[in-house]
């Protein structure tokens, strides 16, 4: 699978844990950034790689700040992304298997790399188990379509 990275600052030093994590598990993975400790913003981040996933660019994508909730919310604003931040390996399987989560999104400063890992692992590891799931997800995507422009 193709998957695109990203975070902020807060989310950097995890970051690069998570990219050879994904690798290990067999997967492409390109780095959007941010490339240092240097303060970003978030939303910048998330953008691009909300952007580049509902494009069909990458299968998947995964963002990383201090907690894994601002660049989900910012994430969640492009059309077509349903990105869910995961605390442990349950919300993972569940974002996956119910929520069909295209982009997932970490804490870097609230999971050491063991939680990180096994979060990864079950996450890609999963698969959308469609059914009853389908009728929830397209009510979403009525909602996105009634508040887009």
């Amino acid at each position: 699978m193709k998957i695109v990275i990203g975070s902020d600052h807060g989310g950097f030093p995890a970051k690069e844990f998570v990219k050879k994590a994904i690798q290990k598990l067999g997967h492409e993975v390109v780095d959007f950034g941010c490339h240092s400790p240097e303060s970003v913003d978030y939303p910048d981040v998330a953008q691009l790689v909300a952007e580049a996933v509902t494009r069909g660019d990458f299968q998947k994508g995964v963002l990383i700040d201090g907690f894994g909730g601002a660049v989900a919310l910012a994430a969640n604003k492009v059309p077509g992304v349903r990105a869910v931040a995961a605390y442990d390996s349950v919300s993972a399987r569940f974002a996956a298997a119910h929520d069909d989560c295209n982009v997932l999104c970490l804490g870097g400063k609230t999971h050491g790399e063991l939680i990180l890992a096994e979060i990864l692992n079950v996450f890609f590891g999963t698969k959308f188990e469609g059914g009853r799931h389908e009728g929830r997800l397209a009510k979403i995507a009525g909602i996105e379509k009634k508040y887009s422009r």
